[in-house]
């Protein structure tokens, strides 16, 4: 999260001070990245060496104001022109504590997958009822208050994260299950393929004519492809 680009954002509508800062952001993103005012003003430090933001007096309460430089709009309009760099992402702590649970002894990653899951689907129900709140808000309202409207972008982009943190869970215990049903299923031993090779009949043969409605590949059979195709759905259903 950019806060030195949010502050900049708030501070090219006029000068500010450190706590405004702090409630206007909060306000815009609905409280969602809370800041302290020590976060603002360390922030502010820094545009300032950086040349992006300067003193401009103080209110009539004494409170000391920033005011956005030339240089910060430039550096404004450049973030707000680029996309968000994807290919060095930050780092995830389910992904993170999932790859750690894999193998870990004494740990069941299934049943730290399913925790995760129904604390990730009540969250995305809480925002689902956030959300509805803030159309009703925007309803009822005949102007379209800025913040209103940021904060229902922000709301719907947290649903659709959880959403999708959802379904990757889904999927993370679909695959533990295939692969574990590879890694149990027993290999053929030497003397069973032995007694098998002696046993084949002429005719028998991979060259034979195979009978009536059987497949070549076993997709009816119950270790073909459409039995293990069964068996996904049912450990998806888990």
């Amino acid at each position: 999260m950019s806060i030195r680009h949010g502050l900049l954002a708030l501070l090219e509508h006029g000068p500010r001070y450190g706590s405004q800062l702090r409630t206007e952001f909060e306000s815009r993103t609905g409280a969602t990245w809370p800041l302290n005012v020590g976060q603002v003003y360390t922030t502010l430090g820094r545009l300032e060496r950086d040349g992006l933001v300067g003193q401009s007096g103080e209110d009539d309460a004494g409170h000391a104001l920033y005011a956005i430089t030339d240089a910060g709009r430039a550096e404004l309009r450049t973030w707000f022109e680029k996309p968000v760099d994807r290919t060095s992402p930050a780092r995830d702590e389910l992904a993170i504590k999932l790859a750690m649970a894999v193998g870990a002894p004494g740990v069941d990653i299934r049943a730290v997958i399913q925790s995760q899951r129904r604390h990730t689907v009540k969250a995305m129900q809480d925002y689902t009822r956030l959300k509805a709140q803030a159309l009703a808000a925007l309803e009822d309202t005949a102007s379209r208050e800025r913040d209103d409207v940021a904060w229902l972008l922000v709301l719907e982009q947290l649903i659709f994260q959880t959403e999708a943190e959802a379904r990757w869970l889904d999927h993370c215990e679909s695959r533990l299950i295939r692969l574990s049903a590879t890694a149990v299923a027993p290999a053929p031993s030497a003397t069973a393929s032995a007694t098998a090779s002696a046993s084949v009949e002429p005719g028998d043969g991979p060259d034979a004519p195979h009978a009536p409605g059987a497949r070549a590949d076993g997709a009816g059979e119950p270790g073909g492809s459409g039995g293990r195709r069964g068996a996904r759905a049912g450990g998806r259903g888990r």
